[in-house]
């Protein structure tokens, strides 16, 4: 099939998934009318935190799993399952321990029926491709890690698919290594060197997705729904400190500090305690207002610059900001956030004053929070079990979101003084001290 220019290589309309939580319960949504299309020619980035559905939403275009709802078409037809011409590349290296780099690559041809003398041929330019000559008798315990993604991406690529998709190929990586990959990839890219005419790239690193994207595409909100969409026209290869590229990544913050914000604001109106808490440690939360309240930044920064000088990707920055904003010690707007009166007096302040200003903060603008304290208070002993908040709370999240948010109410309740855990009974316990 020959392709024009913008010829739409992958179509998702309408879709939307949900999945059951089994004895008959209602189903949680995670993915709600969704319509995104993946042209001819370009790398399209996913981009969204940790949970947003990236990558079910990966797993959908690749014919994995079938979305509750909604099409898929692959080249103009339905896309019903896995199909010849799409090929995935994990976060996880998954590579066999007890074959060689190219017994590894040659995997990949298995469903196609090859002569051997094809097979090792088309495998060996794979690893050709790739970077690996030299390495094709080496096995995976004798390679670095981002020498097993490079055997990821030749098994991918040996069949020479239309379509790639990466599952965050790079987080698994050092630094240095991650940059050197993408660097080798874009390379191979822009020369026309890989067999693939589009790829859709999931992600939750905000430079990554500029870098190598034509288009991102921001989700948010649970369930994930589309926020923006930011076409990125800048000629390859493109430089990071580049004013043009800086304005794409403070846009991209700006766009997420605004949805952050408002699932802030819709967790105070709703003042109920089931709702999922940002994932962030009492530690996190007061060295981003140790950092915020230094000369440096004098309580206000923009939130792209300081994750990148505090070395923080976009899954760590967020929920440590989002606690601060629904705690009331900064306000997250337009890509910035400042501390709020009441933060610039938490980080003034000593040992004492900081968990009482916490736990006031805690208590009137943490639902689940003041409904653990309450329940211990009412309950004789003053003690209850985990599994008595986690059962509330699984009627409305996922167990991935349960878990988070009784880790970041735990933590924070201790921090607090306002009740104990203990970890081997999994039970909560009053603090008496605090009346």
């Amino acid at each position: 099939m020959s392709f024009a220019p913008k010829d739409a290589v992958l179509e998702m309309r309408k879709v939307c998934m949900a999945f059951g939580k089994g004895s008959g319960e209602p189903s949680l949504p995670v993915l709600a009318d969704l319509d995104i299309t993946l042209r001819d020619g370009e790398i399209l980035g996913l981009l969204g935190r940790s949970g947003s559905g990236k990558s079910t939403l990966l797993r959908i275009a690749a014919g994995l799993v079938r979305p509750t709802s909604g099409q898929v078409l692959y080249r103009a037809r339905p896309l019903d399952g896995p199909e010849e011409g799409i090929a995935v590349v994990f976060q996880t290296f998954a590579l066999y321990p007890w074959l060689t780099v190219l017994e590894n690559v040659e995997l990949g041809l298995d469903a196609l029926a090859l002569s051997r003398a094809e097979s090792r041929q088309r495998a060996l330019s794979a690893v050709d491709l790739i970077g690996l000559d030299g390495f094709q008798n080496a096995y995976p315990r004798e390679l670095s890690g981002g020498m097993r993604q490079r055997v990821g991406f030749a098994r991918a690529l040996v069949t020479g698919p239309t379509l790639l998709l990466m599952d965050e190929p790079f987080s698994a990586l050092d630094v240095l290594t991650a940059e050197l990959l993408r660097t080798d990839f874009l390379d191979l890219w822009v020369g026309r060197q890989l067999p693939i005419r589009s790829a859709l790239l999931v992600t939750h690193n905000i430079e990554e997705a500029v870098l190598m994207c034509e288009r991102i595409v921001l989700l948010s909100g649970k369930p994930a729904r589309i926020a923006t969409e930011i076409a990125v026209h800048l000629p390859h290869p493109r430089d990071r400190l580049d004013p043009a590229f800086r304005a794409i990544v403070d846009e991209i913050y700006s766009e997420l500090t605004s949805h952050a914000a408002e699932s802030v604001a819709a967790h105070k109106a709703g003042r109920g305690a089931a709702r999922a808490l940002p994932d962030a440690s009492v530690n996190r939360i007061g060295g981003l207002v140790e950092a915020l309240s230094a000369p440096r930044y004098e309580g206000h920064a923009q939130l792209a610059l300081i994750a990148s000088q505090l070395g923080l990707e976009v899954n760590e920055i967020f929920p440590i900001a989002e606690a601060l904003h629904l705690l009331e010690f900064a306000e997250l707007k337009d890509g910035v956030i400042k501390l709020t009166a009441a933060g610039q007096v938490f980080a003034a302040g000593d040992t004492d004053q900081r968990k009482q200003l916490f736990r006031e903060h805690l208590l009137h603008f943490v639902p689940l929070a003041a409904h653990i304290r309450h329940v211990l208070d009412e309950r004789e002993g003053h003690h209850a079990p985990r599994v008595r908040f986690e059962s509330e709370l699984e009627d409305h999240l996922n167990e991935q979101d349960t878990e988070k948010t009784l880790r970041a109410v735990t933590g924070w309740g201790r921090y607090a003084e306002l009740f104990t855990y203990d970890g081997v009974t999994k039970t909560f316990s009053a603090n008496q001290a605090m009346k």
